[in-house]
């Protein structure tokens, strides 16, 4: 049962926490992040189908989603064209059902695989959409932040059919920009808001209560799908902040990051290797891993342009894979450790890398 919820909690992560696979073996370059554009691509949110891991979806500026069939090797687009698309949600139990969070055009829903997609926005106002998370266990379950006034978040309990305000307890002049699910306890989320800091619910969003705020503007959220009272929280200009209880106490988890005094950090992605959670990843302007919970961390950017990491995908059958959707397309690294027995395997380890072609 837990190596179940496992897998089904790495789809059910907000806008910015999606798993993703990729090629494998000899389709990957060696030891280099690399990419054939184009540069007008932005990739905004990655996902990854559970059961056919060959199967991904990305979701760009402007042009709506696009999907490949064969681990990233070719891209198309779906049926939703022509919008800004900002969270992606995939039904873990039929994954051929997703769900669009877009730029003013509020939310879509396909249960085709993306061939077709249909308006699921009855009970939504007008607004566009910031975060879109999905209940592991019972994905009929659906929750929606909208830059909306005065109600800011939004509950489905029939696949997106109708919704409800969600929002008791949040601040009419705060806006939900991350959301994150406990994978083993749905009924416990996290609300990252833009000017609070993190709200908590433990009633599937009955009622929220402010959660020590580590720093007022929260752009991503993280849980550890082993211990998910440990969660990782990515903010504007204030760097990163980890809580080992829930959300009670939070505290900076920096070192190795390129934050300092005259330097302000946005941590604007993150991804927790699912069978090694101490392993995670946080995208800036670069992308850096730390191998110990967030206590230290160090750059894995070899070849990556800087420019903004908007999403942070891990592989979940082979975590060595991971994926970067940037401002100039999707980019894949597939670490491999080289160096003798005993050597440090962690990012000064050989890696191989390959591109996933830029989407337009």
């Amino acid at each position: 049962m837990k190596e179940t919820l496992l897998r089904l909690f790495a789809v059910a992560l907000s806008s910015t926490l999606v798993w993703l696979a990729g090629p494998h073996g000899a389709d990957a370059g060696v030891n280099v992040w690399t990419t054939n554009g184009p540069a007008a691509t932005r990739i905004l949110v990655l996902a990854i189908d559970p059961e056919s891991p060959t199967t991904i979806y990305a979701g760009a500026e402007s042009s709506g989603v696009f999907k490949s069939s064969d681990g990233g090797g070719s891209w198309t687009h779906t049926g939703l064209t022509g919008v800004d698309v900002r969270a992606l949600a995939i039904d873990p139990l039929t994954p051929t059902t997703l769900y669009a969070g877009t730029y003013g055009a509020g939310v879509f829903k396909s249960t085709d695989g993306g061939t077709s997609w249909i308006a699921a926005n009855t009970g939504l106002p007008d607004g566009y959409v910031r975060a879109l998370a999905i209940d592991p266990q019972t994905p009929a379950i659906l929750y929606v932040s909208i830059s909306s006034y005065p109600r800011r978040l939004f509950k489905s309990a029939d696949g997106g059919a109708s919704w409800s305000a969600s929002d008791g307890g949040l601040y009419d002049d705060i806006y939900v920009d991350a959301l994150a699910i406990d994978p083993l306890t749905p009924t416990t989320l996290y609300a990252g808001t833009h000017g609070s800091g993190v709200f908590k619910s433990i009633d599937a969003g009955g009622r929220w209560t402010g959660s020590h705020a580590p720093a007022p503007f929260v752009l991503v959220q993280a849980i550890d799908p082993v211990t998910p009272s440990t969660i990782y929280a990515g903010t504007e200009l204030d760097g990163l902040f980890k809580s080992s209880d829930g959300g009670a106490a939070w505290s900076g988890a920096n070192a190795g990051l390129p934050m300092s005094s005259s330097s302000l950090l946005s941590v604007t992605s993150l991804a927790v290797d699912p069978g090694t959670p101490p392993t995670l990843y946080a995208g800036t302007s670069s992308v850096f891993k730390s191998t110990d919970g967030g206590g230290s961390w160090s750059r894995l950017d070899s070849g990556l342009p800087e420019l903004r990491v908007n999403a942070l995908a891990i592989d979940p059958l082979t975590p060595a894979l991971i994926y970067a959707g940037t401002d100039a397309g999707v980019f894949v690294l597939e670490q491999r450790e080289t160096g003798p027995p005993g050597a440090d395997a962690g990012l000064d380890s050989a890696v191989e890398a390959t591109v996933i072609f830029g989407l337009r």
